[in-house]
């Protein structure tokens, strides 16, 4: 199980890579076109592409993050078993609800 989840994290660190990078060079292209937040939103908004982009981010940030706090919990709070894989699933789940809800909120 441990080398299957030490996996699944390399890999959504793989996927986000491209993402964050896309993200940044959006982001720095924007404010030094001096695009308003209205203006950013008038051009994400009803955009498929975007909903797809950072849709994808939003799944792989949520399993990435959730697996490598389920490893602080295992090493510093001691939490074992199906509490430990309970908890890292709770918090998973909740950040991918909050990232759902700002693409949402985004894109469509």
């Amino acid at each position: 199980m441990e080398f299957r989840l030490y996996m699944a994290q390399r890999l959504s660190a793989l996927v986000m890579a491209p993402f964050v990078l896309v993200h940044i060079g959006v982001m720095i292209y924007a404010i030094q076109g001096g695009l308003s937040a209205a203006e950013i939103l008038g051009r994400t908004q009803g955009s498929a592409l975007w909903f797809a982009f950072y849709g994808m981010f939003v799944i792989a940030v949520s399993i990435h993050a959730a697996i490598g706090l389920r490893t602080i919990l295992l090493e510093w709070a001691g939490l074992r078993g199906t509490l430990l894989n309970a908890v890292a699933a709770v918090i998973g789940l909740g950040l991918f609800a909050l990232g759902a809800q700002a693409v949402w909120a985004v894109t469509l």
